[in-house]
């Protein structure tokens, strides 16, 4: 029998067909036990859950319970230091500022308190060695006597240097409110409506502000209010290398700054429980990495949102809730990373 008569076999044609249609059905992920467990932890992660998956170009996974839906709008606490980052990217490229530039260029006050070698990098990776506050509530405390974002800066000039800048980790607030001034003074503009215009509104995130509404003190490393729409098109824009909606709004490069591993052989002095076996590169922490490269990078939030891009594996997750991070709570966080690798093959090597 020749091979054009075995192709027009109606069983033969029957065969592949089937064949065809059973490869597609197995390169479809298949997001049952992941809903089960985002359904087994609902309590746990504080009963409002929003749970959003992209790869590259498509949403592949939503799921949404209690109360909230992915344009509830909730404070994202530390999310907010990923914002600021590629805040701080954005203005790099337009040549107002560069990241080894010594903070002192655009702020005197630390010329006068002997701070002239922290730079606007350390401050990204909290690797300046001012003395911060490792007590939520004191910390907090303290923020409520300043009446402006210069205010709390200047103060945090005349803290004591706990070591020389660079030499070691220290993660809190310091380091991204120092670089929110900075870029203040740079653009002549309050911080809330530099990063609504330079970054917010660009990528679509109509539905986040850092605007405090009670007219209380700007925060730029955790004072965002967003949803899960909003947070995901930022996810996503890194993802895709700077792109958005085919456009390019940030550089390759700027990326790829932000995903170098800064604090690589340095001692991490202090770290929240729920990241403590992390590295940190800029506004994010690494998952993992290799080469002083994140390949998958988080930056999770007190109000327990934890968003994730990994690089490797060409994904974006979002688990967007209101109630205070815990260890335990990091745990499940974990387990909803394993279960959506399990889909997508784990192919990060």
């Amino acid at each position: 029998m020749s091979v054009s008569r075995v192709l027009r076999c109606p069983v033969v044609i029957f065969f592949f067909m089937h064949l065809l249609v059973f490869q597609v059905a197995l390169a479809q992920p298949n997001w049952d036990n992941l809903s089960a467990k985002i359904d087994n932890n609902q309590k746990k992660l504080g009963n409002d859950v929003v749970v959003l998956i992209w790869n590259k170009d498509s949403l592949i996974f939503k799921k949404e319970l209690g109360d909230f839906n992915t344009k509830t709008q909730v404070p994202i606490a530390s999310c907010s230091k990923w914002l600021t980052a590629a805040l701080t990217m954005k203005m790099v490229e337009e040549g107002k500022i560069s990241l080894d530039d010594p903070v002192v260029n655009y702020l005197p006050e630390f010329g006068k308190y002997f701070k002239n070698y922290v730079t606007i990098r350390q401050c990204l990776s909290h690797t300046t060695g001012i003395t911060d506050e490792d007590r939520l509530l004191k910390r907090l405390a303290d923020r409520r006597k300043f009446e402006s974002l210069q205010e709390e800066v200047d103060e945090m000039a005349a803290r004591k240097i706990r070591v020389n800048p660079g030499t070691d980790f220290w993660y809190g607030n310091v380091g991204l409110n120092v670089l929110g001034r900075v870029l203040e003074v740079v653009s002549k503009k309050k911080f809330d409506v530099l990063i609504k215009t330079k970054l917010l509104n660009p990528i679509g995130m109509r539905r986040t502000t850092f605007t405090n509404l009670n007219g209380g003190l700007i925060n730029p490393s955790g004072g965002a209010l967003s949803n899960a729409d909003d947070y995901m098109r930022f996810q996503v824009m890194l993802l895709n290398n700077g792109k958005v909606n085919g456009v390019q709004f940030l550089s390759p490069e700027s990326i790829e700054e932000m995903r170098k591993i800064q604090t690589e052989g340095l001692p991490i002095r202090y770290a929240p429980k729920a990241a403590e076996r992390f590295q940190y590169a800029s506004g994010a922490w690494v998952i993992e990495g290799k080469n002083g490269v994140a390949d998958a990078l988080t930056s999770p939030g007190l109000f327990g949102t934890w968003p994730v891009v990994d690089y490797c594996n060409g994904y974006a997750s979002l688990v967007l809730v209101k109630t205070l991070l815990s260890e335990e709570k990091a745990e499940v966080h974990a387990e909803i990373r394993q279960l959506i690798l399990q889909q997508l093959l784990n192919s990060c090597k």
